[in-house]
């Protein structure tokens, strides 16, 4: 399972681990991943995700995933992410 948000795209970075005496090693900063199930009130559906707690601090800030999505960059969302806003647009249109 692959360990990136679903919603910002934020992955594992690499940095050191420094030692007090300055010797460096790597090392893995993993993002903080929860499961959580997100509705949307536009579809009236509950979309089960895996998103970092802060990305579910922020759609909780924007006034749930409607918000987010409309506020979202595509190039950072996943497919299924995508697929949720294109269907909120078509929706919204009609």
């Amino acid at each position: 399972m692959s360990r990136e948000c679903e919603l910002t795209g934020t992955k594992p970075m690499v940095g050191h681990r420094v030692s007090h005496s300055q010797i460096k090693t790597k090392r893995i900063f993993r993002p903080n991943l929860v499961r959580v199930t997100l509705h949307s009130e536009a579809l009236n559906q509950n979309f089960p995700m895996r998103i970092t707690a802060s990305a579910l601090r922020t759609v909780d800030k924007l006034g749930g995933l409607d918000g987010f999505l409309a506020k979202a960059k595509d190039d950072t969302l996943s497919t299924k992410a995508l697929k949720i806003k294109r269907d909120i647009a078509k929706k919204a249109v009609a």
